[in-house]
C-alpha cells in the first residue's frame, strides 16, 4: 500500500515541480530582462521595454498555433512524453537565451520555445485525469498554488543572480527545467488509458479546428471569451512589472525581485488553502465573480501607488484575486469529456497565447507612450487602468452566463 501511494504522489510532485519550474522560469529572468536588452542593443528603457514586448510575442505566436496540436498529441500518446519532451525543450531555450550575442537570437530562443510550451497545459490535463468532476476546481488551486511558489523563488533567484550578471539566472533556469525532465523520467506515470485515448485529427489539431469543434458545445464559448479577456489583462504583471518598479520607484533588480516574490507567496497561500475553503462555499460561479471584483480593486491600486511601501502592504489583498482563475478552469475542465482534456488545454494555450501576443504589445507600448520624454501624460500606471477595464468587461460577459447555467457551477 505504501509502494501504491509512493507512486500516486511522486508523479504529482513532479508535476508541481513542472508547474513551479515555468514561473520560476519568468520570474528568474524578469528582474534582469531590461539590463539585458539594453546591454544587446536597444537603447535605454523604454525600447527595452517595447523589445520585452516583441520576445513575449514571438513565442507566444508559436504557442497559438502549436497549442491545440500538442494538446491532441496528449490526448493520443499521453501526458508522459509531451511534458518530458516541453521540459527538455524549456531547457535548451534558456540555453540559448543565455549565449545570446544579439536581439534576434533572443527572438529565435523564444520562438523555439513557445513551440514546444506545453508543460503548463499538459500538467493541468494530466490533474483533470487523476480528479473527480469536484475536486477538478480545487485541484486546479494547487496547479496556481505551485505556480505561486515558482513566482516567489524565480524573481528571488533571478535578483540574486542577477548580482553576477545578466546571463546568470538564464543558465539556472536551463539547469533547474534539465534536472526536472530526469526526475520525470523515473516517476512520472501515464494517465491517458486506452478507455480515453481518442485518435489524433489534423482538422482538430490547429486552433481554428480545435475551438470549432470544442465550441459546440452548450456556453462553453462565452466561457472562453471571458478566459481571453482575462488573461490579456493577468499578462500586465510579467509584461511591465519590471519596467514599471523601476520606473516608478527607481529599484533594483533585487527588489523587483523581492517584491514579485511577495506577491508569489500571497498567490500560493489563496490558491493552496484559501480556494478550497471558497469555493465549496461560494461555488465556482460565484468564486470566478469574486475573484474579478478584487482584480478591479487591485489594478486601480497599482496604478495609483507611489511609495514602494505600497506595494507590499497591499500585495496580500490584491493576490486575493487570482482565486478566479482556478474556478474558472475548473468551469471549462466539467464542460468536456475525459477524451477531451488534452484538447481543452490546448485551446486554452493558444488562447492564453493570444492574450500573450497582446498583452505584451499593448502593455509595454502603453507603459512606453505615458512615460517617454515628451508624453502628454505622464502616468506609469496606465497599463493596469486598462487590466482594470478588462477585467470589468469579463465580469459582466461572465455574469450572464446565469442564464444559460443551472447549479452551483
Amino acid at each position: 500500500m505504501k509502494e501504491f501511494a509512493l507512486s500516486k504522489k511522486l508523479p504529482i510532485l513532479f508535476l508541481l515541480i513542472t508547474v513551479a519550474l515555468d514561473s520560476i522560469g519568468i520570474g528568474i529572468i524578469m528582474p534582469v530582462m531590461p539590463q539585458l536588452l539594453i546591454e544587446l542593443g536597444a537603447a535605454g528603457l523604454s525600447e527595452a521595454a517595447t523589445w520585452g514586448g516583441i520576445l513575449a510575442a514571438s513565442f507566444a505566436v508559436m504557442q497559438f498555433f502549436f497549442g491545440p496540436t500538442v494538446g491532441n498529441l496528449s490526448d493520443r500518446y499521453g501526458r508522459r512524453p509531451v511534458l518530458l519532451i516541453s521540459l527538455a525543450a524549456m531547457s535548451v531555450d534558456y540555453l540559448i537565451m543565455g549565449f545570446a550575442n544579439a536581439l534576434w537570437i533572443l527572438v529565435v530562443g523564444r520562438i523555439i520555445g513557445g513551440i514546444t510550451a506545453a508543460t503548463h497545459s499538459t500538467a493541468n490535463a494530466y490533474m483533470a485525469d487523476i480528479s473527480t468532476p469536484d475536486e477538478k476546481a480545487q485541484n486546479f488551486g494547487l496547479i496556481g498554488a505551485a505556480f505561486g511558489v515558482g513566482f516567489i523563488l524565480g524573481p528571488l533567484l533571478g535578483g540574486f543572480l542577477g548580482e553576477f550578471g545578466p546571463r546568470a539566472p538564464f543558465f539556472a533556469a536551463a539547469a533547474l527545467a534539465g534536472l526536472n525532465t530526469i526526475f520525470g523520467l523515473f516517476v512520472l506515470s501515464e494517465t491517458v488509458t486506452d478507455e480515453i485515448r481518442r485518435p489524433f485529427s489534423w482538422a482538430r489539431a490547429n486552433p481554428v479546428g480545435a475551438f470549432k469543434h470544442v465550441g459546440k458545445l452548450p456556453g462553453i464559448r462565452r466561457l472562453i471569451v471571458v478566459y481571453f479577456f482575462y488573461s490579456i489583462a493577468f499578462f500586465v504583471y510579467p509584461s511591465v512589472w519590471a519596467y514599471y518598479t523601476q520606473e516608478r520607484f527607481g529599484w533594483e533588480p533585487i527588489m523587483t525581485g523581492v517584491s514579485l516574490a511577495v506577491f508569489g507567496l500571497s498567490m500560493a497561500l489563496v490558491q493552496g488553502g484559501l480556494i478550497r475553503l471558497v469555493i465549496p462555499r461560494l461555488g465556482e460561479h460565484y468564486t470566478v465573480m469574486a475573484g474579478f471584483a478584487v482584480n478591479v480593486v487591485a489594478f486601480l491600486i497599482y496604478s495609483l501607488a507611489y511609495e514602494g511601501w505600497h506595494i507590499f502592504v497591499l500585495a496580500p489583498l490584491t493576490s486575493l484575486g487570482v482565486i478566479a482563475g482556478p474556478a474558472l478552469q475548473g468551469i471549462l475542465s466539467r464542460s468536456v469529456g475525459n477524451d477531451q482534456q488534452g484538447e481543452l488545454q490546448g485551446i486554452l494555450t493558444s488562447i492564453s497565447a493570444i492574450a500573450v501576443i497582446i498583452s505584451p504589445l499593448m502593455m509595454t507600448n502603453t507603459f512606453s507612450y505615458f512615460t517617454k520624454p515628451g508624453t502628454p501624460f505622464y502616468f506609469p500606471g496606465a497599463p493596469f487602468i486598462l487590466s482594470m477595464a478588462l477585467v470589468l468587461l469579463s465580469l459582466v460577459i461572465f455574469a450572464g452566463r446565469k442564464r444559460l447555467f443551472t447549479g452551483r457551477v
